[in-house]
């Protein structure tokens, strides 16, 4: 309880804050309560004053930071600003703030309801096959209907519909245009929940690049550790813009110069002044959405999202919850983050759901409000990790739910991070009195791998907990069920079944294991990732044939999945398997140790042959005999459990323990800095941070720099061979004598030409021999004619537009080639020996199409002109599709300035026309199309 002082400060007190000596009196008073309560035995709060920093002197975490506002605002009697949590430094921000603020609190009405869902609407239909299609179908059908309500505090709402969203992301897209954003770019998004980051991320799409969603900076004093890993993330993902808010322009600047390839930073303000696009149409398969997962600061993994793969996940997901446009979804979850943004954001754009959203800032000061929000909607649908209901059961007072009615609630998805069998009891025992009931707490399991969501539970069952022998599962990997008295037994929940459409398998070093056996957790299914941005070795390790490795042990009974640990993350010592989870919990609930930032892993023994058991947990506590005493305790938690002491205990600062930006432990960071030594030492003041940042961004300048040379040098040998090229070819084509030595010299010099460039050739297939056949290739750049004529053997007849006979140079070197030319305006005629033509195909030369006809600056297959195909069925010869990547990327439509880059050629089994009429040849068309389509990874842009 607080002790009396002079300076008396109660939830009915209320001082007159004019007085500035006197209210910073009392707030040093309140913090100092709070401080002898969480930490007792530390000194270094009793010195601390106004000017102190709240992390380092007061000792103050983000959760406690929340609990002092909390009791300032109840102490003074009014509603602090929820941004001073990551925003306040010190006791001297809060006096500011309360001298600015005039607000007092408001009470939670349980009258109060708001009817999102007026009318029906319909989700949207299955045939959809990218979220811009979605999107646009749900503002052609109801554009007036509210998809999102932004919840600001206390109950302040504003809402933003399907018409809203898409005319703000078309406005943003215009702006990444006239920026210079070519589609398939990365463009980083470092956006807090809002308005912004929801237009941002569309307009992103609807300009045809893909999205990097990134956490922005928290608090200054953490600038240094935020950049460093955000810049890890750009470089990897090769983001050429960065999409930020005003008030972090200071430190997206500090992030350009530490990323070599990132060209502006740019707010949605100023994008959203250019005029709208219309939106580029993509493939099911295009790139929709990198979305980087837990790992080390120089080694972060891009998990590559297709739009078939996130809309497979929610539509796999929606089956499962029954959700529909009558469903209202509440989320404080961050959009960065793939619960938030897929499951909570982008599931409920789909199903026409309306999302009330609101910071998690929010959440994180008063935890109540995501309870009335859910109230006040009667929503059907939320989702947190395990940690957010034990928040609520430890922060929320009675007093501040009175009237508070979760019976809506149908199903509360609980997932992200372990299960804790105790949390799920205990919060549906206090609020099963407000009506939640237990059937609407789902453990959930999923990973990025695949897209969010992997298994769940049938809807509106009870949670399952199961309680097995420790000894077997430790030892030899058998979940028994323990017998009834045992207290020992280990509790798992179980978290569901895979979702339709998706598999897994558990599986050991001999194959697939049985019922209630652990091993390594593997999936396969349409949600599933192709991989790891620009990381073949982590993609290497990811992928096992058909299936997936997720990481994590688990075992199967009754048909549903239970997890027992991260693989990479268990503990083998002298046999025997120890799961860093549990122990990490039993050390947490020492006095003193600060809960949720213990680390335990594994490292080397070499003279023992197995591993040593290190424990790292973070305690605020700087007394010598206080350390030594803890240090004891700890031992002691972890002995309980592991049947006999850890190999060593490390006692850290605050903010030691590396964690992820969802608060996940990052123990294989922790084990790394461990054994370098570095565990000990404490975050530097943030003007070192920021000197030591402007520093190291020296060297990626200088990199841009060189990186901008040599892509000056390399154009500049490219035109030089390709001059050379013209200058020798062209003349021994026009005045050779036969067309074979033409061919020839044109054969070897093209190869040579490529060589020359630095340009590799890669060619598979079989070129088709005997009768003539019809090449058609698709048409990407001005290098396709140069490839084709290196790589196709004979001396195939080029069919070229009619304008290019005219031309001096190419004209008369295409004519010496033997070329035919087409009038493009009639593509059945043009041809100006028809019968010459298909006498050459009959003795072996093959006839080239371009039958596109013309390429574009943007990826993308055209439509097809229908000439080959004609002639093709007329004649009966076959099609032989062939596929050309790479030539875009290396020297696109209007662009001179040539790229380094591998060009493949992919010849196609040929293909018979099956008839001559009009109908055979629109079907010869579409099947061509449909199979250099299906290879050329580039989006549909034709004619439908």
């Amino acid at each position: 309880m607080p002790s009396q002082t002079d300076v008396q400060v109660t939830s009915e007190a209320v001082l007159p804050r004019s007085d500035s000596t006197l209210a910073g009196a009392a707030l040093v008073k309140v913090a100092r309560d709070l401080a002898h309560e969480l930490h007792p035995r530390r000194r270094a709060a009793w010195r601390a004053g106004l000017d102190s920093s709240l992390e380092r002197d007061w000792g103050f975490d983000s959760l406690s930071r929340a609990e002092l506002l909390l009791r300032v605002e109840r102490a003074f009697s009014i509603r602090l600003p929820e941004k001073l949590l990551g925003e306040a430094e010190t006791l001297r921000n809060l006096l500011s703030a309360l001298e600015a603020t005039t607000t007092t609190p408001v009470a939670y009405d349980a009258a109060i309801r708001r009817t999102i869902v007026k009318e029906l609407a319909e989700p949207a239909p299955a045939d959809a096959t990218t979220l811009t299609e979605v999107l646009d179908w749900h503002v052609r059908c109801h554009g007036e209907r509210v998809h999102i309500v932004l919840w600001h505090g206390d109950g302040e709402e504003t809402s933003l519909t399907y018409g809203d969203l898409a005319a703000q992301a078309k406005a943003v897209a215009g702006g990444l245009r006239e920026a210079g954003l070519q589609p398939g770019e990365r463009v980083a998004i470092m956006l807090p929940t809002g308005a912004a980051f929801l237009g941002a991320f569309f307009g992103v799409l609807y300009a045809g690049a893909v999205p990097v969603p990134i956490y922005p900076p928290a608090r200054p004093s953490q600038i240094e550790e935020h950049l460093k890993r955000q810049a890890g993330i750009l470089r990897n993902a090769q983001a050429v813009l960065l999409i930020g808010a005003r008030e972090t322009a200071a430190a997206a600047r500090l992030l350009k110069l530490q990323v070599e390839r990132l060209r502006a930073v740019v707010t949605v303000e100023e994008l959203g002044q250019a005029t709208p696009a219309l939106p580029i149409r993509t493939e099911p398969h295009a790139t929709a959405l990198l979305q980087y997962t837990s790992g080390s600061t120089g080694d972060p993994k891009g998990v590559i999202l297709s739009h078939a793969n996130l809309l497979a996940n929610i539509r796999a997901m929606g089956e499962v919850m029954e959700a529909g446009p009558s469903d209202v979804f509440v989320s404080w979850l961050p959009l960065y983050h793939d619960m938030g943004l897929i499951g909570a954001w982008l599931g409920s754009l789909y199903f026409a759901a309306p999302l009330v959203v609101m910071s998690p800032l929010t959440f994180l000061v008063r935890p109540e409000q995501w309870l009335w929000a859910i109230h006040r909607h009667r929503a059907t649908l939320s989702a947190a990790p395990n940690f957010a209901f034990e928040l609520c059961l430890r922060k929320i007072e009675d007093s501040a739910i009175a009237g508070l009615d979760l019976g809506s609630l149908r199903m509360v998805a609980n997932g992200s991070e372990a299960v804790n069998p105790d949390t799920i009891r205990r919060f549906t025992a206090r609020f099963s009195g407000h009506g939640f009931r237990k059937e609407a707490m789902a453990p959930v399991y999923g990973l990025a791998e695949n897209a969010v969501g992997l298994a769940f539970p049938p809807l509106g069952r009870a949670p399952i907990i199961d309680r097995v022998d420790r000894g077997e599962l430790e030892r030899h990997g058998r979940a028994v069920p323990a017998a009834p008295g045992n207290l020992a037994a280990l509790e798992l929940v179980a978290c569901g079944r895979p979702l339709p459409g998706h598999q897994i398998r558990i599986i050991d070093a001999t194959g697939e294991v049985g019922e209630r056996q652990e091993g390594r957790l593997q999936f396969r299914g349409p949600s599933a990732t192709s991989g790891y941005w620009d990381n073949p070795t982590k993609t290497r390790e990811f992928l096992d044939g058909e299936w997936l490795n997720s990481g994590d042990l688990a075992y199967i009974a009754g048909g549903d999945v239970f997890i027992t640990g991260r693989s990479k993350d268990i503990i083998i010592r002298a046999g025997r398997h120890i799961y860093p989870e549990e122990i990490e919990a039993a050390v947490g609930d020492v006095e003193r140790v600060r809960k949720g930032c213990v680390a335990v892993f594994g490292t080397p023994d070499p003279r023992a042959g197995t591993e040593r058991v290190v424990v790292v947990a973070e305690t605020r506590e700087t007394d010598r005999d206080a350390l030594a005493l803890l240090r004891q305790l700890v031992e002691q938690a972890a002995a309980r459990l592991l049947d006999a002491p850890p190999e060593q205990v490390v006692l850290v600062a605050p903010h030691t323990v590396p964690k992820t930006s969802s608060g996940k432990l990052r123990r294989a960071a922790a084990r790394e800095l461990f054994e370098r030594g570095r565990l000990s030492l404490r975050p530097q003041p943030l003007w070192r941070q920021l000197v030591g940042l402007t520093i190291a961004g020296v060297g990626p300048q200088l990199r841009r720099t060189a990186h901008m040379l040599g892509d000056v040098l390399h154009a500049s040998w490219w035109w030089i061979v390709v001059g050379l090229f013209g200058a020798v070819l062209w003349p021994m084509v026009i005045l050779l004598p036969r067309s074979s030595w033409r061919w020839a010299w044109t054969h070897r010099g093209a190869r040579a030409a490529f060589r020359l460039l630095g340009i590799r050739l890669e060619l598979s297939g079989m070129w088709p021999e005997g009768e003539g056949a019809i090449i058609v290739a698709n048409h990407s750049s001005y290098l396709d004619g140069l490839v084709l004529a290196a790589v196709t053997p004979g001396e195939p007849a080029f069919i070229a537009k009619k304008e290019l006979e005219r031309q001096f140079f190419a004209g008369r070197f295409l004519k010496a080639l033997g070329a035919l030319f087409v009038d493009r305006a009639d593509p059945e005629g043009g041809v100006e020996d028809i019968n010459q033509a298909l006498a050459a195909a009959r003795a072996g030369r093959m006839l080239l199409f371009f039958p596109e006809g013309t390429f574009t600056r943007a990826p993308g297959l055209l439509a097809f002109r229908l000439g080959a195909f004609v002639i093709a069925a007329r004649q009966h010869l076959s099609v032989v599709p062939v596929v050309l990547r790479g030539t875009r990327s290396i020297l696109r439509d209007g662009q001179w300035f040539p790229r380094r880059g591998t060009v493949s050629v992919r010849v196609g089994s040929p293909i018979v026309p099956e008839g001559a009429d009009f109908g055979a040849v629109i079907r010869l068309r579409d099947r061509v199309r449909e199979e250099i389509l299906a290879h050329c990874g580039e989006p549909d842009v034709g004619e439908a």
